[in-house]
């Protein structure tokens, strides 16, 4: 009759573990592949069973905004933070961020790929781990490609790509040509327009800090979207942003998708109704030695406010080593790992046979150089934004206006202008423009 008082401890034991356990609050964004990790949280929670994980996720826009907004003011809400390249150096460099020194014996950093790794370091420390990385490419229907009478090159350029969504759309069938970000955000349609402009020669700045929307390279960037995605773009495109349209795509009413090569899986996945017809191409060029593709990497990093540091930084070790990408190959096959950030995952012929899309995503990412982004120089770093504080604000504000000229609701020559005056304002204000 003593098993009572035992059970009784046992059980005592067992409530007091779990009352221990610290909580972390990982704020994070509503893509795919963030979803899964949610969903593969036990086990982390198994491996750690003092750390509970409670999860925040947010639109892309909103996430910016409140991670923003509780960093600067040291709002101390979350633990863990998911940011891009654009916030890293920045906030490292304000003492924002917690270097992360101890990823534990078995974390591989010195096998992160060098172009995302040095994005998300300074001085030589890493400030945050990449959960997945990415440039652009196209995301094209085969099929209809065929149908329209014409073959993707590896490496188009914008007049080719004009010329196949003009002969792609098929509005009686419900079929745009082309879906592109129309979603207003520094990081939304800003994103795919920065990049896009640098292969039309155009750049934010001149070595000055002027601003460039005056000049004709801008001029002919933004035409050149506006015509397009009118002609050949879907109906609402200036509400549309990351996950819009790779919506649209999947449902088959895309003939081509400009945007992250971390779409190539889901495209192909089980959810796509086109997933046997999806080819892949660089981002396009106009002949003038930049094309339009991007480098970017959604990563983990801990808010140097956070009192619970050393499990936060369990955690992140988790979700970036290569044990998370074996764990998800065993759950959801290795075409659904995440891309982009560890030279073994593109050394691995599991994965190569299994993701058509493998070495098109890696010579984007080595293709894009964050240091020498534009045609002519400028003074900052960031092939799809400018790395300076003030970028988030202006680039915002810039996309609601080229984001109204989409709509129809103002011209391209007035949302340039005006994109002109209010950029020129705010660098006067910060000091840039002498």
């Amino acid at each position: 009759m003593r098993l009572l008082p035992l059970l009784a401890g046992s059980m005592l034991l067992a409530l007091a573990g779990s009352a221990s356990a610290e909580t972390i609050t990982v704020a994070t964004v509503n893509n795919g592949d963030m979803i899964r990790m949610q969903k593969l949280t036990d086990d982390f929670t198994t491996k750690n069973p003092d750390i509970k994980v409670e999860w925040v996720t947010l639109e892309e826009n909103v996430l910016r905004q409140r991670v923003t907004t509780d960093i600067a003011t040291k709002g101390g809400q979350y633990d863990v933070l998911t940011i891009g390249t654009y916030e890293v150096p920045i906030w490292a460099k304000q003492g924002w961020l917690l270097p992360l020194d101890n990823l534990g014996a078995d974390y591989d950093v010195n096998d992160l790929l060098p172009a995302i790794r040095n994005g998300l370091s300074m001085d030589g420390k890493l400030y945050a781990a990449p959960f997945y990385g990415e440039s652009s490419m196209v995301m094209y229907r085969k099929d209809l490609m065929e149908k329209a009478g014409l073959t993707m090159p590896d490496a188009p350029t914008w007049d080719f790509i004009r010329q196949a969504a003009d002969k792609m759309t098929d509005k009686a069938a419900g079929i745009s040509g082309i879906c592109l970000r129309g979603k207003a955000g520094w990081g939304e349609n800003m994103a795919f327009l920065t990049a896009m402009s640098n292969s039309f020669g155009a750049r934010w700045f001149d070595e000055s800090w002027k601003p460039q929307f005056d000049q004709p390279e801008w001029k002919d960037t933004l035409q050149f979207y506006v015509d397009m995605m009118n002609a050949d773009g879907p109906q609402g495109a200036s509400s549309n942003g990351f996950n819009e349209n790779l919506a649209l795509f999947q449902q088959g009413k895309c003939g081509m998708w400009i945007d992250a090569t971390v779409a190539a899986s889901f495209v192909t996945g089980k959810d796509s109704t086109v997933a046997d017809k999806v080819g892949f191409a660089l981002a396009p060029d106009t002949g003038l030695g930049k094309r339009g593709n991007w480098l970017w990497a959604w990563s983990h990093a801990i808010p140097a406010g956070s009192q619970k540091a050393a499990s936060a930084e369990k955690f992140i070790s988790w979700a970036t080593d290569k044990a998370y990408l074996e764990l998800v190959a065993s759950k959801e096959g290795w075409a659904n790992v995440p891309p982009g950030t560890r030279t073994s995952l593109y050394n691995n012929p599991q994965y190569q046979a299994a993701a058509p899309f493998a070495k098109m995503t890696l010579d984007s990412i080595n293709a894009a150089d964050p240091t020498h982004p534009t045609v002519k120089p400028v003074p900052y770093v960031g092939v799809q934004f400018v790395a300076i504080p003030e970028f988030q604000g202006i680039g915002t504000t810039v996309g609601q206006l080229f984001s109204a000229a989409l709509a129809g609701q103002m011209s391209v020559d007035d949302a340039l202008k005006q994109a002109q005056d209010v950029t020129t304002r705010e660098m006067t204000k910060a000091g840039y423009i002498k």
